[in-house]
């Protein structure tokens, strides 16, 4: 059984990092450790192909830039033909608090222009999303600034095992499904 994984962020070192990129930086972490994974320059998109539990995990890190991530999930769903119900998008939420993660089975975009572009390409909201809370700590006016900023040296520490939760969720989420894997972490 297959399943696309796609963490959206945007490309270029300027946006390393930076609490946008947070679903780049999970499949990075999810990728580290496993021999011979790189991921490779594919279209629209760097592409990496993973192992767990009988189960293959297409990584996807879309290279059309944040506002058009739909254009690559849209994509890969054909090339790989993989069903909408394997599909996992890891975003960043300014809603949560810093740390807090969330599985949803679907749901609207709440303004998150990656969200919206990729509920336009696939005409449904219902695919599942894995929100990885980011805080709102901005003054007004400032919102693409903040979520456009590095995390502070405080956030960190806590950063580091939120992300090793988020990909723990991913991992269960491809061998035990999403309800059990929502019972699992959404209320921790």
């Amino acid at each position: 059984m297959k399943y696309l994984i796609a963490g959206l962020g945007n490309i270029g070192a300027e946006y390393d990092h930076s609490r946008h990129n947070i679903g780049f930086d999970v499949l990075d972490a999810l990728s580290t450790g496993i021999e011979g994974l790189r991921f490779e320059t594919g279209r629209k998109a760097m592409v990496a192909q993973m192992k767990h539990r009988g189960r293959s995990l297409i990584l996807l890190k879309p290279t059309t830039y944040m506002n058009l991530s739909g254009e690559a999930i849209q994509y890969w769903l054909q090339q790989e033909k993989i069903q909408i119900q394997n599909l996992l998008v890891i975003t960043d939420d300014l809603a949560l608090p810093f740390g807090t993660l969330r599985l949803k089975p679907k749901g609207g975009s709440a303004g998150h222009n990656g969200l919206t572009n990729i509920i336009e390409c696939l005409g449904t909201e219902e695919f599942v999303r894995l929100r990885f809370g980011i805080g709102s700590d901005f003054a007004k006016g400032h919102q693409v600034r903040y979520v456009l900023s590095r995390w502070e040296k405080n956030e960190e520490e806590l950063l580091t095992s939120r992300i090793k939760t988020a990909c723990d969720i991913i991992k269960s989420f491809a061998s035990i499904g999403l309800q059990e894997t929502m019972n699992l972490y959404n209320n921790k």
